[in-house]
């Protein structure tokens, strides 16, 4: 019984260290994307080129952001005659609109990217992974569709990592060997990966100047 308690204990502290780390990654990556944005310094490698992913998502957040500005001096005014409330929540307020704005400017200054040394897939703040042309087989247009589905799973092409925008990817890259895929969860070997281009197009013509 001890020994139970003992596990359960251990377990329930490595999730809270889990949650408290992912946390401060998160707010570190909204910093750091503001400071990105404000002395335009966007993560493209030097000779590469930027393809954003940002406009599935695009209206619903710049929606939130704009509500929750506009809840700022709403609640302010409701609470205005308790400053012991007023300044906790004006704080909280402020927070969260400038929260939202850094999430937002995640997926803006972190694009997809293709350049001479290969493609550098993105998702926001979290996930920046490396995939040289040597360890690239082929790129290809590949729309998929799925709904709540698991970042990592078996599939055609091997264990695929799927970087969906609104539940939807179109563009496969299929690996010549296992890449290690750093993810917010840990590490992971993938053999393909798919992700969501705004501009397949023009991801697809710079690629081809780099394989055939």
């Amino acid at each position: 019984m001890t020994e139970t308690r003992f596990t359960a204990r251990t377990s329930l502290w490595s999730r809270v260290r889990y949650l408290a780390r992912r946390a401060w990654q998160i707010e570190l990556g909204v910093w750091v994307s503001l400071y990105r944005f404000v002395f335009r310094r966007p993560r493209v490698p030097a000779g590469a080129t930027g393809f954003g992913y940002h406009s599935p998502i695009l209206t619903v957040l710049v929606v939130f952001i704009v509500l929750s500005a506009i809840e700022i001096p709403v609640v302010d005014l409701i609470v205005h005659p308790w400053p012991w409330l007023r300044i906790p929540l004006l704080i909280a307020g402020i927070w969260g609109v400038t929260w939202m704005l850094g999430l937002l400017l995640g997926f803006l200054t972190r694009p997809h990217a293709v350049g001479p040394e290969g493609i550098r897939v993105r998702q926001g703040a979290e996930i920046d992974i490396d995939l040289p042309w040597s360890a690239v087989d082929r790129v290809v247009r590949s729309k998929d569709v799925a709904e709540k589905a698991p970042k990592v799973a078996d599939g055609e092409h091997g264990r695929t990592l799927a970087l969906r925008m609104q539940d939807e990817t179109n563009v496969l890259i299929v690996l010549e060997h296992p890449v290690i895929a750093r993810l917010p969860q840990g590490p992971e070997s993938v053999d393909a990966v798919r992700l969501w281009v705004d501009d397949p197009d023009g991801f697809m013509s710079t690629v081809r100047t780099h394989i055939p």
